[in-house]
């Protein structure tokens, strides 16, 4: 019984640290009286730079703007996102980030599976999540792409940790992603 209880504690306290490590968090704004929402995960430098996490991309650039689960924009509103169209729905939000240029806003039509879904292992990322992930935006999620929007990149104060936010703007709401001393923002206003 006491080994029981010790292994019950010991996988409490793993899972405890591992959701401090990646916490989970969402942002929200109303367009046209609709909501919209951003979910993802906050990945935190501990130590480390931004310039030398982005080192570890894939040689197409794409990250999934977030720690764990890809990053997910679900809006109840057609949306201009910095002047591309995007319709209601649920999207996987990606950033690419060039060696050199402008970041921009990747939308996908392919969401990451759900907590608890069991996919096929070939679906799997090396670290043994279902894709897509940190490391690979793969050919089977590329081809839903639904829009690449350039994102406009300033200094902004430090932060450790990976944050979004919604700002009102006009008719609509400024996207702002901010970490260490960057930030890339856009315009997300009513379509029509």
């Amino acid at each position: 019984m006491l080994i029981r209880f010790m292994v019950c504690i010991i996988i409490l306290a793993t899972a405890a640290a591992a959701c401090a490590q990646e916490p989970w968090d969402f942002v929200t704004t109303t367009i046209n009286g609709k909501e919209v929402r951003i979910e993802y995960g906050r990945p935190v430098l501990k130590g480390r730079t931004l310039a030398g996490l982005m080192r570890h991309l894939p040689p197409d650039r794409i990250w999934r703007a977030g720690a764990g689960a890809v990053t997910l924009l679900s809006t109840k509103a057609d949306l201009l996102i910095g002047g591309k169209r995007i319709a209601a729905g649920d999207y996987g939000l990606y950033m690419y980030c060039p060696l050199s240029g402008d970041y921009a806003l990747v939308i996908n039509s392919e969401l990451d599976a759900p907590p608890g879904t069991i996919l096929p292992k070939a679906t799997w990322n090396r670290d043994n999540r279902p894709f897509p992930n940190f490391m690979s935006y793969s050919l089977e999620i590329a081809d839903k792409e639904v829009a690449r929007i350039p994102l406009k990149q300033t200094s902004a104060p430090r932060t450790e940790i990976l944050t979004f936010t919604f700002e009102p703007s006009g008719k609509g709401a400024l996207l702002t992603i901010w970490w260490e001393e960057q930030a890339w923002t856009v315009e997300f206003q009513p379509a029509g």
